[in-house]
């Protein structure tokens, strides 16, 4: 059997620009990667099939499995390569959906890696880049799983920062933000929107050097997504307000937010107070560089469970 871990992704800052004419946004933001997350698993099979667990994996019941992305990627990765071979994959569903952290894209991601491994594939870093586009915008980036650079509208990539040593707490408190209907909110309050900021330091030399990035950044999704869920702002403030966080911010279009820290005591100290609210919690080291996700230790696992 092969195990890949899909590590929820985190937007460091989210800068968002107009839409193309494809209908994605041009955007820039810096993706790093908690060492944990969802897990996808493949084994031999004559046939494609998908067993989901996990504690949120009876959300995804209601929806046709020919929806979920593990197996749309399964399924335009066979076609891509010509494999006749089928594979047995289970996705083990930790995150929450409609959450800001790239489930559903990190997830595909992960699959695709299993399957290159269990088909044995020797497939060209850009042609397997190009399919992931073609499965969502982040889907590139999360193939990827290291600090990266994102531009277009998730197609170009760059090698993102060098990271102090970071954990992170992640929080959600238990609403769905669709990143339609934000991006929707973001286009009504900006019909004419400029290219997004492009901020690409090429590495953080130490803490107060990331404080200033965030400082001199922002999530333009932010805001609609709080005037959606005013939760999101409560959460947010929540973790910021906790003993050692560095910064506290929402990722991607929410509802998950996150606070960095210095210590991973402090993180776990964090994700249980937020725990303790009624909310999902996870505590995890951040991966600092490249690692393959199915190496990249979970470091707390989630809170209160």
């Amino acid at each position: 059997m092969i195990r890949e871990i899909a590590p929820a992704k985190i937007n460091l800052h989210l800068h968002v620009g107009p839409a193309r004419a494809d209908g994605l946004h041009a955007v820039e933001s810096l993706f790093v990667f908690a060492c944990a997350g969802d897990v996808v698993a493949a084994e031999p099979a004559d046939d494609l099939s998908l067993a989901v667990e996990g504690p949120f994996g009876a959300a995804l019941a209601r929806f046709p499995v020919e929806s979920n992305l593990v197996w749309r990627a399964a399924e335009a990765l066979r076609a891509a390569a010509g494999v006749r071979a089928g594979a047995a994959l289970r996705l083990e569903k930790n995150l929450p959906l409609a959450a800001g952290i790239g489930g559903g894209s990190a997830d595909a991601a992960a699959a695709l890696r299993a399957l290159v491994r269990l088909w044995r594939l020797d497939m060209p870093d850009d042609a397997l880049a190009r399919l992931a586009f073609r499965l969502g915008a982040d889907v590139p980036a999360c193939l990827a799983a290291r600090p990266v650079y994102v531009g277009g509208a998730g197609e170009k990539l760059d090698r993102g920062p060098r990271l102090p040593p970071l954990w992170i707490c992640l929080a959600n408190p238990g609403v769905e933000t669709p990143t339609g209907p934000v991006f929707r909110a973001f286009d009504a309050a900006n019909p004419a929107p400029p290219s997004p900021r492009r901020l690409r330091p090429a590495a953080f030399a130490g803490y107060e050097a990331l404080r200033a990035y965030v400082a001199a950044s922002r999530n333009d999704l932010e805001p609609h997504a709080v005037a959606r869920a005013p939760v999101i702002a409560a959460a947010r403030d929540f973790l910021a307000a906790r003993p050692g966080a560095l910064c506290a911010r929402m990722s991607g279009s929410g509802a998950t937010v996150f606070a960095l820290f210095a210590s991973g005591e402090a993180a776990a100290r964090a994700a249980r107070a937020a725990s303790g609210r009624g909310w999902w919690a996870l505590a995890a080291a951040l991966a600092r560089r490249w690692q393959t996700p199915s190496l990249c230790a979970m470091a707390f696992g989630q809170a209160g469970e």
